[in-house]
């Protein structure tokens, strides 16, 4: 069996993988909802869903680094990573362990590739269209209820110290476009790091503050409140801007109690 990853390698297996290490939060979760949690022999520590996963498979590490001397005990059949969340380093270690599938999402397309892929590999290719459906039909739902809105412009932060924002080549981009918003960023690339006077930033009708990777919390409001008064700023679920795969189908719903 031949299977194509995101970045065009090519892959070849016997027979379906059936030990799973995987090595980003967002695919672990859509594993266990395509019904592949069994399959699963080892997680992250940032693979927080669902919460009692942890408990019950072997962490490897981050998904910068991670134990190599653990995860080649685990006799994975595959690993799974991600081109922008794994290192380059890291991967080609691990490529002598066992098959790397590297992902490449920026936008929903992408997202749907994925979970097509991952159907067809683990031979779970009724659930994957049966969640891709579902995705579509929650987005479809959220879209008939912004039609009429004017869409605000935003700057969406993911650190602090350095403060970084989501630029124009990115998943959160492209989530912020179908939420309704303009990215006042979105001319630039990645997560460039900015100045609180940057001029951009008087552009925007909102500051949103991602709760990941960065845990801004409410005391981050307040901080910025006093540099932006005139400024509506609020904390957003991060996951739901960023996590691709089967955490969509929370996003939409989400989005809609967004102002």
């Amino acid at each position: 069996m031949q299977i194509k990853d995101q970045l065009h390698r090519i892959l070849e297996f016997k027979e379906t993988p059936k030990r799973i290490v995987s090595l980003v939060p967002s695919q672990t979760e859509l594993l266990v909802d395509l019904g592949l949690k069994d399959a699963i022999v080892g997680i992250t520590k940032f693979c927080v869903h669902p919460e009692t996963l942890r408990k019950e498979k072997t962490i490897v590490g981050g998904t910068k680094q991670v134990k190599l001397d653990l995860i080649e005990s685990l006799k994975p059949d595959i690993i799974l990573c991600n081109k922008e969340e794994n290192t380059k380093m890291m991967v080609e270690e691990l490529q002598q362990l066992a098959p790397i599938h590297i992902s490449d999402v920026y936008d929903l397309e992408s997202c749907f590739e994925l979970i097509k892929m991952y159907g067809e590999l683990f031979d779970v290719t009724e659930k994957a269209l049966r969640l891709t459906a579902n995705i579509q039909s929650e987005r479809q739902n959220f879209k008939q209820t912004i039609s009429i809105q004017t869409k605000k412009s935003v700057v969406y932060f993911i650190w602090k110290d350095p403060y970084m924002v989501a630029g124009g080549d990115t998943f959160i981009n492209y989530m912020l476009q179908d939420a309704g918003f303009l990215n006042i960023f979105s001319n630039r690339k990645r997560y460039p790091e900015i100045s609180l006077e940057a001029s951009e930033l008087e552009k925007a009708d909102c500051i949103l503050l991602s709760s990941e990777p960065f845990p801004f919390k409410e005391k981050h409001v307040n901080e910025l409140k006093n540099r932006f008064p005139d400024k509506e700023i609020r904390v957003v679920d991060g996951e739901l801007f960023s996590w691709y795969g089967s955490r969509l189908l929370k996003s939409y719903p989400y989005f809609k109690t967004l102002p």
